[in-house]
């Protein structure tokens, strides 16, 4: 953070229960506390038997469950969804789940403008934010708006113990882009700096830890603790060069979202390095290195995480589309985008070579 500070922060209202139980244990007092008695819970076919848990806990309030959560929140999976809240007659959402959850609750806010509260199971963190996302036609769109932001968060970590390792390294490096980008984000406030760092340090320390021990409930909660920290921090900036290309990739060429963001955070971070030396100089700090990309490629591949894009599926002739519509986005970003520039980053990427930027 330079030392000329000059910087507008603004915190949403949200309430954050944190502990262990509260899924169930909590949703019931919280729902009425928002005066909500009609709620439809969505999820996807992965989260189900946590959604019905949910559900049950919610007892009468409950008025059904809804399985249609995908990747990236295509329209007619939305439509779906708003029309099963509509006919149900609900007052409101719960959102059980990962990003694709979570994601489908916040279309279903859109839409409709029902209250939300979100019960994650990964460590994505989309959870903390306004910022929606939707697909159509290979095209991911995302917007901010407050109707989408979940009244409560409810975090507890007995939801993550289906999520195995692999998902887990590759759900938390997600969440440690939100926080690496916010460190450079034009908006950023000395507060989202403090987070941001801290995120990043608590998440990869968890990972570790979780890597070495599935089981541990103290890892798994530190892990929330720094997807909450990380998303919080995406939920107060702007995104840029890294998160425009990943919804590129996921919109575009169908990859899966958490992996991409984890093969291209390092490529991103080090083209960015030499306009943000602070935001690295930060990171650098949080994991303990001097070479904040190659230590993160270095931990992915450690945990078991792709390394490549080619490890994802994504053609070598699909760069240069990948490339081209990108640049063409309008986004602040530290250094300037150029369709040659992000042409050598993705190049970089799909063959898994070292980062290099500095």
């Amino acid at each position: 953070m330079s030392e000329h500070l000059d910087f507008t922060h603004e915190t949403r209202p949200v309430r954050v229960v944190f502990r262990a139980g509260a899924a169930t244990g909590a949703i019931a007092e919280e729902a009425a506390l928002l005066g909500l008695r009609r709620l439809l819970v969505v999820c996807g076919a992965r989260g189900a038997a946590s959604a019905r848990a949910v559900a049950d806990a919610l007892g009468p309030a409950c008025v059904g469950l809804h399985d249609g959560a995908r990747q990236h929140v295509p329209v007619d999976a939305a439509d779906r969804a708003v029309a099963a809240a509509r006919e149900a007659g609900a007052d409101g959402c719960v959102a059980v789940g990962g990003g694709s959850a979570i994601g489908l609750g916040k279309a279903v806010a859109l839409r409709t403008g029902l209250p939300l509260i979100a019960v994650p199971s990964t460590y994505s963190g989309s959870e903390t934010t306004a910022v929606w996302g939707l697909t159509e036609n290979g095209v991911k769109r995302t917007g901010q708006d407050p109707v989408v932001q979940p009244r409560v968060i409810l975090y507890d970590p007995a939801l993550t113990y289906p999520l195995p390792v692999p998902l887990s390294v590759t759900s938390g490096i997600n969440a440690v882009a939100h926080a690496a980008e916010a460190l450079y984000a034009p908006d950023r406030s000395p507060l989202i700096a403090l987070m941001a760092e801290e995120g990043v340090r608590a998440m990869a320390a968890a990972l570790l830890e979780l890597a070495a021990d599935p089981g541990s409930p103290e890892a798994r909660g530190r892990a929330l603790y720094a997807a909450w920290l990380c998303g919080s921090c995406l939920g107060a900036t702007t995104m840029g060069l890294h998160h425009k290309l990943c919804h590129v990739l996921g919109g575009t060429f169908g990859l899966p979202h958490a992996e991409t963001h984890t093969v291209v955070l390092p490529y991103a971070l080090a083209h960015n390095a030499r306009a943000a030396p602070d935001a690295l100089a930060a990171l650098d700090r949080a994991l303990g290195t001097d070479d904040t990309p190659r230590r993160l490629r270095e931990l992915s591949g450690r945990l078991g995480a792709p390394t490549s894009l080619a490890e994802l599926g994504l053609k070598e002739s699909d760069l240069a589309t990948a490339a081209e519509r990108t640049a063409a986005l309008s986004f602040p970003n530290p250094r300037e985008v150029t369709e040659a520039g992000v042409l050598a980053l993705l190049r970089a990427a799909h063959a898994g070579e070292r980062p290099t930027g500095r």
